[in-house]
């Protein structure tokens, strides 16, 4: 059996044992999820980032450094942002647009639901681009900030390319280290059974299916809500001639991983070789557009936070007047591009749009519970608004190449390791 039908497995099967713990064992849920799944899932989720910053930093170095062009790194980031605000915007005006329709709020009061309600604050959007350089690359990499860094990736490849052949042993430590965590995240990757059913099983135990029923509404409005922007994407990659069928053959691991870890961060280095030995992305655009939009392309983080907006301000009576539809808008676009890519980091985001638009951050506390049955969803949104636009790069800069030209054969279902 390959790992992929293992790590569905896992899913259903830790759905079904935290159901059977949430209604017939009780009493088991608080020492089992103490003791085992929450240590087990964490200790998963803490294996897989130990890979994520090498690979992202040396595959950024090797594929710029690909680029020989820097003119075309320029061009790259244009057509990438260019792609990112359209299907961003596209996101919130779905989410909202739902909710409007939908009105999962309106009638219903009273819910207690037993969560903290985050008073986190974020810095000013000066502050934010201001910390986006670093003081220090290896600062930025031993505390894992994505965005510091690519940003000294970038810097460091402007030097390789200025230092020319002096710098070609630097360029092979890279590729070296490059190659040994992806041997390492091989190895990884056949605890992800383990991990996935972890993580799932602990959710459905501690929340059951009560909440669900409750709150039933919300999260089929959500969902629908992601279900169209698929249907968007799988249009774009229609139009664009790439195969849908073969794209979520391709990343089938990729998003099975991603729906049970709830994390853009951790499915990375899986994401990048689906990418190019599965899909048969060139390594060029891969390397450089797939790290680059795990951090900034939050799609489904989108939809997550202007729908509800809308769903606080709904339970709370509160009119839906046009300057707090504009207000929800550009903060929901805004957050989208800097929510962090790990379990719940939407909550934490949910503040900082529900005091931009004047909403009581008390909302917090109702959709806290179920944040975490939508997360996997919205994590699968996240991943493919990422992967779409760097295949939407991939066919701007070579409009007339087809997979079979490029020679993107792809490794098919059951190849999860790839070549």
């Amino acid at each position: 059996m390959n790992l992929s039908t293992l790590i569905l497995g896992s899913l259903g099967v830790g759905i079904v044992f935290g159901a059977l713990l949430n209604g017939f064992f009780p009493e088991a849920i608080a020492p089992l999820d103490h003791y085992l799944l929450t240590p087990l899932g964490n200790s998963f989720l803490r294996l897989i980032q130990f890979v994520v910053v090498p690979i992202v930093f040396s595959s950024l170095v090797l594929g710029l450094t690909k680029v020989q062009d820097t003119s075309q790194v320029g061009r790259y980031l244009l057509k990438l942002f260019t792609g990112y605000v359209m299907t961003a915007a596209t996101a919130v005006f779905l989410g909202m647009a739902i909710a409007l329709i939908l009105q999962p709020g309106v009638g219903m009061t009273g819910l207690s639901i037993n969560a903290v309600a985050s008073t986190t604050h974020r810095s000013s959007l000066i502050d934010w681009l201001v910390n986006l350089v670093p003081v220090n690359p290896l600062e930025a990499l031993a505390t894992s900030n994505l965005l510091q860094t690519i940003f000294s990736a970038a810097l460091i490849v402007t030097g390789i390319q200025l230092a020319g052949d002096k710098s070609a042993s630097f360029v092979s430590f890279i590729d070296s280290i490059y190659a040994i965590f992806e041997k390492v995240l091989s190895v990884i990757l056949y605890t992800a059974p383990v991990g996935v059913f972890a993580l799932i099983s602990s959710v459905i135990a501690t929340q059951g299916f009560g909440l669900i029923a409750r709150l039933l509404y919300y999260i089929l409005g959500m969902l629908l809500a992601f279900a169209i922007m698929m249907g968007l994407y799988v249009l774009i990659l229609l139009v664009l001639k790439a195969k849908p069928i073969k794209f979520f053959q391709s990343f089938f691991p990729t998003f099975s991983l991603g729906f049970g870890t709830a994390s853009t961060n951790a499915v990375l280095p899986v994401t990048l070789q689906d990418a190019q030995e599965r899909y048969g992305m060139s390594a060029a655009i891969a390397s450089f557009a797939i790290p680059l939009g795990t951090v900034l392309k939050r799609d489904g983080s989108a939809i997550y936070q202007a729908f509800n907006a809308l769903f606080i301000a709904q339970i709370y009576h509160i009119p839906l007047t046009t300057d707090l539809l504009v207000a929800i808008a550009l903060s929901t676009l805004l957050v989208s591009f800097s929510t962090a890519g790990v379990p719940g980091s939407g909550i934490i985001m949910m503040t900082t749009v529900l005091s931009a638009a004047g909403l009581p951050l008390e909302g917090v506390a109702i959709v806290a519970g179920v944040d975490r049955l939508t997360d996997g969803f919205k994590t699968i949104v996240n991943i493919t608004g990422n992967i779409v636009n760097a295949i939407l790069l991939s066919r701007w800069e070579n409009p007339e190449a087809s997979l079979e030209e490029r020679g993107e054969g792809g490794e098919g279902v059951d190849g999860w390791m790839g070549g």
